[in-house]
């Protein structure tokens, strides 16, 4: 028996998250079909991040069990040949037998896209949340900067989490402006349109939680929260304290590095 480690890549918007879900079509269950055709055995892969419906992933990982005699590294290829265009493998190779994606050191690192403009961009409308008021970017930062660190995190969960702890270890918050859309800053006499990205990082994440604290942050740059809620938030554990849950739409997992 040979364990497969594979680096995945898709588009969520037309899958119920990664995790097999009854009468849902989700991620996990197309790969299981796709790898038990392709190797011809049954074939049922463990998933290191269970991403929410209709969330995004440039690198997620699975690994599978196999005794199928193909070459690791050309898996990837054969696999795609037989997934629909908006999942794709980036890569695959063969790993020790007791490597397991979930029950070892990671760091996580998830990005939050947000168009805003005063029309939104119907290129970007599948991977980012768009806002029609001008956020006030430097607040977000402010608000951002209460967030690293090792502490308790229930305040930004959904209190349908399974987590036997609510502790977790981010490393750093980024607020970021990526880029200006010129093609369409001339026809904007208010504000020019940007792309904000809030970046992540951190050794995991509870239920929602990246969206709760892109939520937070953009309520913040609304003006509709002040800076201060995010440290009220973390000291009072309490779930009102902090803002909204951000759709899906505009989060991606950009990444998942083993230590």
């Amino acid at each position: 028996m040979r364990r497969i480690f594979m680096k995945i890549a898709y588009d969520g918007t037309d899958y119920c998250g990664f995790q097999i879900q009854d009468n849902e079509i989700t991620v996990e269950q197309i790969l299981n079909e796709k790898l038990s055709v392709l190797l011809k055995e049954e074939i049922k892969v463990i998933g290191a991040s269970r991403t929410d419906s209709g969330v995004h992933a440039l690198g997620n990982v699975v690994v599978f069990d196999t005794q199928a005699r193909m070459d690791a590294e050309k898996m990837a290829t054969a696999l795609n040949t037989h997934l629909p265009q908006d999942i794709r493998v980036m890569y695959s190779k063969e790993v020790a037998g007791d490597f397991h994606p979930r029950h070892r050191d990671t760091v996580k690192t998830y990005e939050y896209k947000i168009y805003n403009a005063k029309v939104n961009n119907p290129l970007l409308s599948r991977y980012t949340q768009f806002e029609y008021l001008p956020l006030d970017v430097e607040r977000m930062k402010q608000a951002a900067k209460y967030i690293p660190g090792e502490r308790d995190f229930k305040a930004f969960c959904s209190s349908k989490t399974s987590a036997l702890s609510t502790v977790r270890n981010v490393y750093s918050v980024d607020v970021l402006v990526e880029e200006k859309d010129e093609r369409v800053e001339a026809f904007c006499e208010d504000f020019t349109p940007k792309l904000i990205t809030i970046r992540v990082k951190g050794n995991g994440f509870l239920y929602n939680m990246v969206r709760i604290i892109a939520g937070t942050l953009i309520a913040v740059g609304k003006g509709r929260l002040e800076p201060e809620c995010v440290k009220k938030a973390l000291e009072s554990l309490n779930r009102g304290d902090a803002g909204p849950t951000a759709p899906a739409k505009g989060l991606t997992l950009v990444e998942i590095k083993y230590e």
